[in-house]
């Protein structure tokens, strides 16, 4: 009762989203490259399997709230041992059932389609015995496993009475294999169809099903013949795959279509990189056959190509001036439907919907390595309005770009001079190779590393992108700034009290090249001077043009007015963190939304929210491992004014699109914003786990912090000159100054 009135819940939501809209005018027309010339089909695999166990009752029941109103349920037909079918991917029901721990003795190895297969299947139970014992679970191990043993096995004819009911297709994988075990398939689909059922699609990998089937269906059912891998046998009659493709014309004379594995189209080669498409859909298209491709999940990157964005690897399919399939099956259709509604067939050069500012993090940091001249290139290519710089100096006082003061993980120092791995408890708890004791010429020796923030998850960004580019000095930062003309820079100063106590005024250096830059007295571009530090931002309170942010790296749950008050003595805008916003639990569910961007904004303070990802891992589930979902609900729901991204491309795409502005009257696909918590009340309590402490308020003493120590004298080597004739930045005019008066007391005595 509980998952239902759940379901119930998110449905409700949508329709009062819904409802609420005015009646849409006719859509414009657009053109398509399928077969019909009408947008591709999404058809959800087992429902929404990517969320919810496959073939479950939730994932089918939340389908038609959360993706294009024509989407398809896609149900692998199983059939117990006395008749009864019931939807499930896998023959073999123990990897996503509980069957092997309530029939311990059920386990038979039997023949499938040549291969010896040991496990437990449909054919040795009767309905009763699968219906009131055995449960789902989650059969990839990558995905959340709370609904687990929750939810019963999804009869077909439940699945046709799903409301309001969706176009329903029925694979047949196994026809010779149930034959062999005296169960007619083709009855099973009589009688389905007899019952009522409205089917729109059938598959089936075996030939002589298909062509059985000719005289029984319908002309409104399409009959689509399913491609294995190239290698694999078809079992009636013998031939490849491979081979079977290579005359495609003997497939028009059973079927209408084909599904074929997305690879058949776009070809992926070993290192994971995109190889030239075939000519798969416009030869079948030529013969007048509809290609459906498969094997679409935003938690299994397809290449490396996409970025880790899933829209990205469904555009590639359908967006182009060559190929587009007719359809996707997919584990995720909200995606799929955000991809072919909103993303798709839009002008690259359409205007920006909203004000919504595309902030780089160390440059497009997703695609090359972090805060190198190709990583900052890539990011005004992707369309940042706003690049950014994490000032670090070196030993000899030069200011250039990185994320950390430590180089240790963003390049190759480890490998070249650990001798100097020294320990800065200030900075962070471990040792490090830190740049302020590398020359200007050391850190040049370097190669920088493409690092991925999701660490051992097996999530490693662009490999051919490893070592690309150079690090750059903070003036060749402002000069591709003002080159490539972006709307601003957003100039991040850390460490400013630690780097003082060794000789640095970081604080003058910016304010220096900001000055020779001529950055310092125009508006065209803005300066956003961001800090975690208010005695920093102090700094820069008489520059009216510049734009002063604090960055509130904690995890906050509140935001007191007192608190807002102390941060608008120093600050114009905020940087708050995702997790200060979204509240999720350890299992990736959200919980709640804090109202920390609500009273921030109604101080009038601008709020940026960092830091966006790509990777699905870094994704709460509640936002289906779908970034440009993610960046939906801050952009439109929480109204925040920048994302800063590893990602640029991903934001600006999205902010490029109609759904972008959720209350367009003539949207094909509105994105929803997750309701929080409403996933996991559909979860038993017990699965759920402890409640998590809520993260603290953020209280004025959190806000203002102590005055900047003055620079230490030091005998630190003076800066060396920039290359290609460039002025070199001096790390503290305090220093030089006491120089020369040593040397004038030395004359005078």
């Amino acid at each position: 009762m509980v998952q239902f009135l759940a379901i119930f819940f998110l449905l409700l939501q949508s329709a009062v989203v819904l409802a609420k809209k005015p009646a849409p005018p006719a859509i414009p027309a657009q053109k398509w490259l399928t077969l019909s010339g009408e947008r591709p089909v999404v058809i959800a695999r087992g429902g929404f399997s990517g969320l919810f166990p496959d073939s479950s009752e939730s994932a089918y029941a939340i389908v038609s709230s959360s993706s294009l109103p024509d989407t398809v349920q896609f149900c692998d037909v199983q059939i117990t041992k006395d008749g009864v079918g019931f939807c499930q991917t896998e023959i073999r029901l123990d990897n996503s059932t509980s069957i092997a721990g309530v029939y311990p003795k059920g386990q038979k190895t039997y023949n499938v389609n040549g291969e010896n297969v040991r496990g437990w299947f449909a054919v040795d139970f009767t309905a009763d015995q699968l219906f009131n014992n055995v449960t789902l679970v989650q059969g990839i191990y990558t995905r959340s496993d709370l609904f687990d043993n929750s939810l019963p096995l999804e009869l077909i004819d439940d699945v046709t009475r799903t409301r309001p009911p969706l176009p329903l297709w029925l694979n047949v994988q196994y026809d010779m294999f149930y034959k062999q075990h005296n169960i007619n398939t083709k009855s099973f689909i009589q009688k389905t169809l007899k019952a009522g059922a409205r089917l729109s699609y059938i598959s089936s990998p075996e030939i002589d099903f298909l062509k059985s089937l000719n005289g029984v269906l319908s002309k409104a059912t399409k009959v689509v013949f399913r491609f294995m891998a190239e290698d694999a046998m078809e079992p009636t009659t013998k031939k490849t795959y491979k081979s079977i493709l290579a005359d495609l014309a003997s497939i028009k004379t059973f079927a209408s279509g084909i599904l074929v594995p997305k690879t058949y189209i776009w070809p992926v080669n070993p290192d994971q990189y995109l190889e030239p498409h075939t000519s798969l859909v416009t030869d079948a298209h030529k013969l007048g056959l509809e290609v459906y491709a498969y094997g679409f999940a935003n938690d299994m990157p397809g290449s490396f190509n996409y970025s880790y964005d899933p829209t990205a690897e469904y555009l590639q399919f359908i967006d182009n001036s060559e190929v587009a399939v007719d359809g996707f099956l997919t584990d995720f259709p909200p995606t799929a439907s955000e991809a072919i509604g909103c993303l798709a067939l839009n002008n690259k050069t359409n205007p920006r919907i909203g004000k919504t500012l595309v902030i780089s993090h160390n440059g497009a940091s997703g695609v090359f390595p972090s805060c190198t001249d190709l990583a900052y290139q890539q990011a005004v290519n992707d369309g940042a309005d706003i690049i950014d710089c994490s000032v670090q100096l070196t030993k000899d006082g030069l200011a250039f770009c990185a994320d950390s003061a430590d180089l240790t993980g963003s390049t190759t120092a480890a490998t070249t001079f650990m001798s100097k791995s020294t320990s800065v408890p200030e900075i962070q708890g471990k040792n490090g190779i830190f740049s302020f004791d590398l020359t200007w010429s050391e850190i040049q020796s370097l190669k920088p590393l493409l690092v991925s923030p999701t660490g051992d998850q097996g999530l490693p960004r662009n490999p051919a992108n490893k070592n690309a580019g150079k690090l750059i000095l903070f003036s060749e930062f402002l000069e591709l700034a003002k080159t490539k003309a972006v709307s601003g820079v957003m100039i991040n100063i850390k460490n400013a009290a630690i780097l003082a106590k060794k000789g640095f005024d970081v604080t003058e250096v910016v304010t220096s090249a900001l000055a020779n830059a001529t950055l310092d007295k125009q508006s065209t571009q803005q300066v956003l001077i961001k800090s975690d530090d208010t005695s920093v931002l102090a700094k820069y309170k008489n520059v009216p043009t510049y734009k002063r942010v604090l960055n509130i790296v904690e995890t906050i749950g509140k935001v007191t007015q007192q608190s807002v008050d102390e941060i608008k003595k120093f600050a114009d805008a905020v940087v708050v963190h995702r997790p200060s916003v979204v509240v999720t639990t350890q299992s990736g569910f959200t919980t709640d939304y804090t109202d920390v961007v609500t009273n921030l904004r109604a101080a009038n303070l601008t709020v940026y929210i960092a830091t966006l990802t790509n990777e699905f891992t870094s994704i709460p589930m509640d936002f289906y491992s779908d970034p440009v979902l993610e960046i939906s609900t801050y952009a439109s729901d929480f109204g925040v004014d920048g994302l800063v991204t590893d990602y640029p491309a991903t934001a600006n795409a999205f902010l490029r699109s109609p759904c972008a502005d959720p209350n367009a009257a003539n949207l094909q696909y509105t994105i929803l914003p997750p309701e929080p918590g409403a996933i996991l009340g559909m979860v038993a309590v017990a699965a759920k786990g402890p409640a998590q402490a809520p993260a603290p308020t953020l209280e004025p003493s959190d806000v203002v912090d102590p005055p900047l120590p003055p620079v230490t004298a030091t005998t630190t080597p003076g800066p060396a000159n920039g290359k290609n004739g460039q002025s070199t930045n001096v790390a503290s005019v305090g220093l030089c100054l006491l120089s020369l008066i040593s040397i004038f007391m030395v004359l005078l005595l």
